[in-house]
């Protein structure tokens, strides 16, 4: 049985606007529900540990799909997910591959948080996926390879667009932009249009833009684990 750990974020302020963040539910779900259901086991963590936060937009009507309406009948997931492990907690030689869903939250802890980063460079050395979508590929700003390059470096990558960030209005809200970033650290970035899905794979980094997305990024993930 495949094993792969999902770390979602424990931060929940929107910058200083008084308003809350976290991941974003269908991020979490569709990836979930898809890979589970194929009989993958799955492994949720967290910088903090228990109940990560959930942005509440993520809540909102519009934003449901089968498989947020799937989580908002499941107690079991529920109850699962109240129950993350604290990342210093997890080791990567316990899975098979990591999965970070997105939300705005990974912004300000997962890309900064130094187990997080440890994590990821422990899976890349050991040939194992890593895999984000929408603002989760955040999580490689400090990501590094071996010889201190970074770890996007020459990959192709994805992840949530500037013009989508303009669109939410949140540009000059978030600590950096997620293109930019991606950029700026060599990576070969690209997207798809706008709210549409689009997800990339590259070597072991799998990359997805928006909520659209999640379950190209599952479907990649899944695809690759089984080669």
């Amino acid at each position: 049985m495949k094993k792969i750990l999902f770390v979602l974020t424990s931060h929940d302020q929107l910058g200083d606007t008084g308003k809350k963040t976290g991941f974003w539910i269908e991020e979490f779900a569709a990836p979930y529900y898809l890979l589970k259901d194929k009989g993958v086991d799955i492994t949720l963590a967290s910088p903090k540990g228990g109940q990560p936060p959930i942005d509440p937009s993520s809540e909102a009507s519009e934003s449901q799909t089968p498989a947020t309406e799937r989580f908002n009948g499941d107690k079991e997931t529920q109850d699962l997910l109240s129950k993350t492990l604290k990342l210093d907690a997890v080791n990567q030689s316990d899975y098979d591959a990591v999965f970070y869903p997105g939300g705005h939250g990974p912004l300000w802890d997962l890309a900064e948080d130094a187990q997080s980063i440890a994590l990821i460079e422990s899976f890349y050395n050991n040939n194992k996926p890593i895999s984000a979508v929408c603002h989760a590929p955040a999580v490689f700003r400090h990501t590094k390879n071996t010889d201190g390059t970074p770890l996007v470096q020459g990959k192709k990558v994805t992840g949530f667009s500037n013009s989508e960030e303009e669109a939410v209005q949140l540009t000059n809200v978030v600590p950096f932009l997620v293109e930019n970033m991606l950029q700026e650290n060599g990576g070969t970035y690209s997207k798809g249009d706008d709210w549409s899905p689009y997800a990339l794979e590259d070597g072991l980094i799998i990359t997805g833009q928006n909520p659209a997305s999640s379950v190209l990024v599952a479907e990649l993930l899944l695809n690759k684990l089984d080669k």
